[in-house]
């Protein structure tokens, strides 16, 4: 017959755990019990989970705390030190002085006996500037300048209005002024005032580069 109230059941409760006080026999027979139980848990558990439990999938050994992964994540004494950064290390060796002195500038070219082929070039670019009879267009005056000049400055003599030159003739030889290897500087008399040419030693010969009116 089922127990249906709090009262039965703490009743059988009772009988229960005091079965083992009745008699020295029944408290023999409880520890026995007790201790078979406890045996049989201890050699049946690690059967069941395994021969080294957890610590045989990690490959640690009991007490370690850890198994082979952990151990090589653990940094060494040594690898602790050579990690140890080195940004702020002192230099040993201290940068080369500047110098004291600034450096002497590049040496201007040197002077050099004037070139008769560069003094008969500005005397021919004179004569073809100075020429621009009426009727003549700016192209063909260009075009007889065009032999005397570099090829760099003749965009610039291209915007001249040879309407404005004042000069229509050369009135003496051309004169230098400075003259180096390669290049050169002379003064050529016009009536309409001396012109300051520039010319420059190239691969097809003495060429006029720049000029400017001196007076």
């Amino acid at each position: 017959m089922p127990i249906r109230t709090n009262r039965g059941r703490a009743a059988v409760y009772r009988k229960l755990w005091g079965w083992p006080l009745r008699s020295p026999k029944h408290l023999v027979t409880t520890v026995v019990g007790v201790t078979v139980l406890a045996t049989t848990i201890g050699v049946v558990g690690p059967r069941l989970l395994g021969e080294n439990g957890p610590l045989a999938a990690s490959g640690g050994t009991p007490g370690s705390g850890q198994g082979q992964a952990g151990q090589s994540l653990q940094p060494t004494g040594g690898q602790s030190q050579s990690a140890a950064p080195t940004g702020g290390a002192i230099p040993t060796s201290l940068p080369p002085s500047l110098p004291t002195r600034l450096s002497s500038p590049a040496a201007s070219p040197s002077s050099a006996a004037p070139d008769p082929a560069a003094l008969s070039v500005a005397e021919s670019w004179g004569k073809a500037w100075v020429n621009h009879p009426d009727g003549m267009t700016n192209e063909q005056w260009l075009d007889q300048l065009r032999p005397y000049t570099t090829e760099e400055y003749l965009p610039v003599m291209s915007s001249v209005d040879i309407a404005n030159i004042p000069a229509t003739k050369v009135t003496g030889s051309a004169t230098p002024t400075k003259s180096h290897a390669n290049s050169m500087e002379a003064a050529l008399p016009t009536d309409g005032g001396t012109l300051q040419l520039t010319l420059v030693r190239t691969a097809q010969g003495w060429r006029v580069a720049r000029y400017t009116k001196a007076d």
